[in-house]
């Protein structure tokens, strides 16, 4: 690779990428040899990097060919875009949700987020590695560890950091610059916490602005994909393009006249002065000395930025006890539905398959056991229990009408501010609401966290709105990460 390019695409954004192809000085076919060659390169010690998808280049040179002749088709047309793999994609690449028992399963179609990327003009660069099962398997499955993959490593410590789950390989992949920017996917965290580990922006979706049609699943009602960049302009430019009406996702029906196909029209650095946030200080209870300090820190700048800082905010659910029951009701039903649809050289087409799959190839598949797997399969798969229909009633009201609505109305609030993924992620999970992680700076010393990992390192500043609310949480997010600019590119050793 040249190296006057390769030190020019280290942080090198979207629109910079964009005008240089625009004015000559640069071909997408470039910029996908460019960054293969820094998979190549640094991906051997990071693992973030499934398969690099054979066909990139001459879809590369093909849209060059379609610049030159066409024009372009807007801001992502011949940009290198990677994604999780549990997205479908209909080539030569595999969508396995990093598990062994998919490893030669090849989509028979696109998902909606890969049909509406190529329409952009996007190059599909490859799948990156997840938490097996978006880490729905395992009660002790460590986050970013797939039998298919390994195990996915912070490139700002790959010794150290805790690398986030489990969208990993999305996030440590665009932290290591090894692609423009990534689609992860969340049930709970699993674009924010990443996100927030890898010092990069996340946007986790309302549920229903983008299909999830395509994407092996964890659970409906929760459920979304979205963005994962280095900058808040990025994440932006990738959401608009992800966006649209899908038959096949009956949740997208919702946001009819609530989405927008450019959300970079929402990059107001100005907004900051009429923004009202509230600080939900019961989620800090728990912080560590530094974590803490890095959110009072956000805190004065927004204060100074003008923004009204509304401390502290009371949410009615912030003492709910809650349970796991929706996604394990739902799981084995949404599971099943995708499996079912796989030819028939693929060994598995059920939950069941899977378990018994694994139990055949104990020493390759079960490194962290199946516990949750198991658990999920002994309910019905038909989402009529009880006990699932009571949890998914009290998501809905706790979440929302006594969380996160509740607070945003009393208080006349915009957003509520969190600590990368500390308290909520999982709220706006269960209420199907929107959140964007910014960095937010670093934490030197930190503490041993349930599960084993440490809390030092990257920390985003995460905001969180009511439904649909994408628009004013950019504003937000792009305010203060252009007030701040805590980004810094990790130092990467070569194989």
């Amino acid at each position: 690779m040249n190296r006057e390019l390769e030190d020019w695409l280290v942080e090198a954004d979207i629109k910079s990428m964009q005008t240089a192809m625009e004015a000559g000085l640069l071909r997408s076919e470039e910029l996908v040899v460019a960054y293969i060659a820094r998979i190549s390169k640094y991906d051997v010690n990071l693992h973030t990097v499934l398969e690099i998808n054979p066909d990139a280049v001459d879809i590369a040179k093909a849209l060059d060919k379609e610049r030159a002749e066409k024009g372009s088709r807007g801001s992502l047309h011949g940009i290198p875009i990677l994604l999780k793999d549990n997205i479908d994609t209909h080539d030569r690449m595999h969508t396995s949700a990093g598990s062994i028992a998919l490893a030669d399963s090849t989509a028979a179609e696109d998902s909606f987020v890969a049909a509406q990327l190529r329409s952009a003009g996007a190059v599909i660069l490859g799948k990156t590695n997840m938490t097996e099962w978006a880490g729905f398997m395992s009660s002790t499955i460590w986050a970013g560890y797939s039998s298919r993959g390994g195990l996915t490593l912070n490139p700002y410590d790959p010794g150290e950091l805790f690398v986030g789950g489990s969208s990993s390989g999305s996030a440590a992949a665009i932290a290591a610059n090894l692609g423009a920017a990534a689609i992860g996917t969340e049930t709970s965290g699993s674009i924010i916490s990443p996100a927030s580990q890898n010092s990069l922006v996340g946007i986790k979706p309302t549920v229903g602005l983008i299909s999830r049609s395509g994407i092996i699943p964890i659970a409906h009602s929760q459920d979304s994909a979205g963005p994962i960049a280095r900058t808040v302009t990025d994440a932006a430019i990738v959401l608009g393009a992800l966006t649209g009406k899908d038959a096949r996702d009956v949740d997208t029906l919702s946001s009819l006249n609530r989405s927008y196909r450019d959300y970079a029209q929402f990059l107001d650095v100005d907004y900051l002065q009429q923004a009202r946030i509230g600080i939900p200080r019961f989620y800090y209870e728990d912080l560590d000395e530094d974590r803490l300090a890095i959110v009072e820190a956000a805190i004065v700048v927004l204060k100074n930025k003008g923004t009204t800082i509304i401390d502290p905010v009371e949410l009615p659910c912030q003492s709910t006890v809650w349970d796991w029951h929706v996604l394990k009701y739902e799981f084995k039903k949404d599971l099943n539905d995708y499996l079912v649809r796989l030819p028939a050289n693929i060994q598995v087409h059920s939950l069941q398959d899977v378990i018994a799959f694994n139990e055949r190839n104990t020493e390759k598949a079960l490194k962290y056991g199946q516990d949750i797997l198991i658990d999920s399969d002994k309910t019905s798969g038909t989402l009529t229990e009880q006990e699932y229909l009571d949890s998914k009633s009290k998501n809905a009201e706790m979440s929302r009408r006594q969380g996160i609505d509740f607070a945003l109305e009393k208080h006349r609030l915009d957003a509520l501010l969190f600590l990368g993924n500390e308290g909520g992620s999982d709220l706006a999970a269960r209420a199907g609401y929107p959140l964007i992680t910014v960095p937010g700076g670093y934490a030197v010393n930190g503490v041993i966290a349930p599960g084993g990992y440490q809390t030092k390192g990257p920390q985003g500043i995460t905001f969180v709105g009511t439904a649909y609310s994408e628009p004013t949480l950019i504003k937000i997010a792009y305010g203060f990460e252009q007030a701040t600019k805590h980004r810094r590119a990790p130092h990467l050793d070569a194989k």
